[in-house]
């Protein structure tokens, strides 16, 4: 047992003395600093003093838990080392992992290790960290961990939001790679995953902070994931901006409608407790869509996929979860009648440009260079449903209209019509005059496949075919405005 302190989290870390929330190992508090963190602290304040300062305006100063309690290891703890082999002589890691936070948090430390929030890490092998490592990068950064070199762009880029897996090297010394990491999905040398300070910050693990949303703007912002510039456009963003100083942040209890009532944080939406909700640190039991892939799906089935807990969750509970959280402030009908605007533009996407995408990337691959990135095609199709389709989804989520369609579903139309369909059928122009049989017949299908989807009711205007119930309620559209507003020309 590391850390003998009993512990009970809000929507951050907030720690109370009561023997009662006893979880795990943990029997009673602590009476006193312990000897060896006097002398870390001794010896911090004239090297570091900035890491005692925030340690002390922690909760954990007053609950009187200290740097040994946290960064105390074994000796075959894997990368355990003797800090000060001359005063404390005591084995230390750098890194507290989850399964360190566990010695008290263990409730909060479960449900965040069964999160997407937690397996982020995972993305080591995937689309696109073979950008990263490849395409972007080169394999020039070489450390012990890695003698045959690794990827810069991905070591500074993907991995410090995802997280990377920490390699000790023969030294001890942690690999400069894989460390400093704070990544959400870090993979730590004790074989836990997750890093709790990716939220919570040391050394003063300030509730308040991690309620911020700048606080999940550190990977949540960008082309393919502007969650935190959907929620600075959306009402809530300005909401919360507008009238911050009444939000009571660093409150220890912090439920909407009750200790603030202006406008929601992620964390409120995400994770907070409720009226009839407790905090929970797993992230996606309130999500009802899953925004990340080409075609969006339900969460239960990317949790499955994953080997999460949360895969016996339906989405329709998940929603509920949320609706929750909205009824705060919003009525029912409000509520009901926004996620049946979201589940149109989910529905929308899908329908239109995801699936049908899906299906031409396949008919045009026997067509295509072998190497991922080494086509247009490929970088076009990946900007669609990556960059452009997620804005419009995660936009239409957060009540972003400027995102879900501006940045959204607006360049994902532009993008499929004038790069992506003319692309295409340039590769079955030149199948179609090769002399291979083989690229003969993958150009035929791939034609066929153009047709079909061309010819649909949702692309054909791009024929000039749009189809009569379309010019119908276009035209009736025209004339409705042509009457209240007459016809624009002056």
């Amino acid at each position: 047992m590391k850390i003998t302190l009993i512990a009970k989290t809000g929507v951050g870390l907030i720690l109370l003395m009561f023997s009662v929330f006893a979880w795990g190992s943990v029997k009673k508090p602590p009476e006193d600093y312990s000897k060896e963190t006097r002398e870390c602290v001794k010896c911090h304040k004239k090297n570091s003093p900035g890491i005692v300062q925030q340690w002390g305006a922690s909760k954990h100063y007053r609950a009187k838990v200290g740097c040994y309690e946290c960064h105390k290891a074994d000796a075959s703890d894997p990368d355990a080392y003797v800090h000060d082999d001359k005063k404390v002589k005591k084995h230390i890691s750098i890194i507290v992992s989850p399964k360190d936070c566990a010695n008290c948090h263990e409730k909060e430390v479960d449900q965040a290790t069964n999160s997407h929030h937690a397996k982020a890490g995972r993305i080591l092998g995937s689309l696109d960290n073979l950008l990263a490592e490849v395409v972007e990068g080169n394999s020039d950064f070489v450390t012990e961990g890695f003698p045959k070199g690794n990827s810069a762009a991905a070591v500074v880029g993907c991995w410090q939001c995802h997280g990377s897996r920490v390699k000790v090297n023969k030294d001890g010394e942690l690999d400069p790679a894989t460390w400093p990491n704070t990544g959400i999905g870090r993979i730590n040398p004790d074989g836990s995953e997750g890093s709790c300070t990716a939220c919570h910050a040391r050394h003063q693990f300030s509730v308040a902070q991690a309620r911020e949303p700048d606080t999940c703007g550190k990977c949540h912002l960008g082309p393919d994931h502007p969650q935190k510039e959907i929620y600075e456009e959306s009402k809530h963003g300005i909401q919360f901006a507008s009238h911050h100083d009444e939000m009571n942040l660093d409150n220890p209890k912090w439920i909407p409608g009750e200790d603030y009532f202006t406008g929601p944080t992620c964390s409120t939406c995400h994770m907070g407790a409720t009226r009839k909700q407790d905090v929970n640190h797993n992230v996606g039991l309130r999500i009802s869509w899953n925004n990340r892939p080409p075609v969006s799906v339900r969460p239960e089935l990317t949790d499955k996929n994953l080997g999460l807990g949360s895969a016996n969750v339906g989405w329709e509970e998940r929603r509920d979860n949320m609706k929750d959280v909205c009824s705060s402030c919003h009525g029912d009908e409000w509520i009901d009648n926004f996620y049946q605007q979201y589940d149109g533009l989910v529905t929308l996407y899908n329908k239109k440009f995801a699936k049908p995408g899906k299906a031409l990337m396949k008919a045009a691959k026997p067509l295509l260079k072998p190497a991922k990135f080494s086509n247009k095609l490929d970088w076009v199709w990946f900007e669609l449903w990556h960059h452009e389709g997620r804005r419009a989804r995660m936009g239409a989520s957060m009540m972003g209209p400027d995102y879900t369609h501006w940045h959204g579903t607006y360049e994902v139309a532009q993008h499929f019509y004038i790069k992506f369909i003319p692309e295409l059928e340039k590769l079955a122009h030149k199948g179609e005059s090769s002399s291979d049989p083989k690229m003969k017949a993958a150009a035929k299908t791939l034609r066929a496949k153009l047709d079909e989807v061309l010819n649909s009711d949702d692309h054909k205007w791009y024929l000039n075919k749009m189809s009569e119930k379309q010019k119908a309620i276009r035209k009736a559209a025209i004339e409705e405005f042509k009457k209240k507003y007459g016809s624009g020309k002056k």
